[in-house]
């Protein structure tokens, strides 16, 4: 069997050359392409870890099941599939913090329709996770009894993510993390990126494609991961703990507000817009009620970007306590270099092969050490879970500053 990267350059082509390391996955989707017995089916569950290439895939499928030459990646159809402007291929990726019942009856009614091109009409939901559970009543009927050209594609991070109902009527398909090596030989070869840049975001990625790509761009957010690396070595008093939670708050809901800001502005200068010239310059008590409705979704189109971007500050700061874990147990004795990753890619399997844990910050080195040196590793797992505590509180709202400030005290020792 070929490697991870060879099968990328190599066996992953069209539609599917961005799915690295995914070759499993691919030869499924190509058999149900190609019309294979028992290949085929109306319902389809891709779960994977985040990075993976879920809604990727999702996509790929789509565009290759409208090619008439399954998936060459060039032709119409391939084109405007993957661009999100094909009459028969309706692509859903909720900013909410859910997927609600009205949402999921358009669906159903566009999803009875005969495709305009007489090939497939394909939903893709990229968040079936957030399904309501009222969505999924009324999604449930459309999977159970779709129209024999009609293919649902739900992606969600893991089967237990979806509501039991939906999953037993769908056919899952599993994603797999991609190794390191074969990320950066990706970026290396399609983005031109350094091959040591490469490695190393490669490496801190731990298999999401999308973040490797966006650090391997971005200086400033390499830079915004190496200051927030640095919290954990400044956490010596009250006073520290509670002003590192208070500033990543802060910076998130700053972040946030700025990544928004003008799409809320062009969302509501469109919706007074309409209904001030349906009513000939006068707004109505329907474009007040709209006007409302749309504050609500963008305030929790805010809420849910922030939870994510502090979920994933929260992720960083695990892979920091999670390497000085494995220097206390002696699980790492020389950081690997990016010769050593590279070795990876001779491997013929999709996962990394059996060896002594990786560090993933290298940069942070010499703290790392010292923090492994100076405390115990039940007190970095007492860490671990505060951090994983403190995630699972922001999921279930409880205030984030509340949470991180618990979370800090316990990191900090206080």
């Amino acid at each position: 069997m070929r490697s991870d990267a060879d099968g990328a350059a190599t066996e992953l082509s069209g539609v599917w050359a961005d799915l690295i390391g995914q070759w499993r996955a691919v030869a499924v989707l190509r058999r149900a392409v190609d019309g294979a017995e028992h290949a085929m089916t109306h319902a389809w569950l891709i779960t994977g870890p985040p990075g993976s290439g879920r809604s990727t895939a999702a996509k790929a499928f789509a565009a290759a099941l409208q090619c008439q030459w399954h998936g060459c990646g060039e032709c119409q159809d391939c084109r405007t599939v993957l661009a999100g402007s094909h009459p028969d291929v309706t692509l859903v990726r909720t900013e909410k913090l859910s997927i609600g019942v009205d949402q999921i009856r358009e669906l159903a009614r566009r999803s009875a329709m005969t495709p305009r091109m007489r090939k497939w009409q394909v939903l893709v939901i990229e968040d079936a996770d957030r399904i309501t559970d009222y969505g999924a009543n009324a999604l449930l009927k459309s999977i159970e009894e779709p129209p024999p050209r009609t293919v649902w594609i739900l992606c969600a991070p893991s089967s237990e993510d979806v509501i039991p109902t939906i999953r037993s009527r769908c056919r899952e398909l599993r994603l797999v993390s991609p190794t390191d090596a074969a990320v950066a030989q990706l970026l290396i070869s399609r983005d031109g990126v350094n091959p040591e840049l490469a490695y190393e975001v490669a490496r801190i990625a731990g298999g999401h494609v999308g973040k490797a790509r966006g650090l391997a761009r971005d200086l400033v957010a390499r830079q915004a991961r190496e200051a927030l690396l640095k919290l954990p070595t400044q956490l010596d008093s009250v006073g520290a703990c509670l002003q590192a939670a208070a500033d990543i708050v802060a910076k998130s809901e700053s972040e946030v507000k700025a990544e928004v800001a003008a799409l809320n502005t062009r969302e509501r200068a469109e919706t007074e817009a309409l209904y001030t010239a349906a009513k000939g310059g006068a707004r109505s008590r329907e474009a007040q009620s709209a006007l409302k409705r749309l504050d609500e979704e963008q305030k929790a189109r805010e809420k849910r970007l922030q939870r994510d971007r502090l979920d994933s500050a929260l992720t960083e700061l695990t892979t920091w306590y999670r390497d000085v874990l494995a220097l206390q147990l002696g699980a790492v004795t020389i950081p690997p270099t990016a010769a050593d990753l590279a070795s990876d890619s001779d491997s013929d399997t999709d996962t990394e092969p059996p060896a002594a844990v990786a560090i993933i910050n290298l940069s942070a080195y010499a703290d790392l050490t010292a923090a492994a040196a100076a405390t115990t590793p039940e007190r970095t797992i007492a860490s671990l879970d505060a951090i994983l505590q403190a995630r699972r509180a922001i999921e279930s709202n409880v205030a984030p500053l509340l949470a991180l400030e618990a979370m800090m005290l316990t990191l900090g020792g206080q």
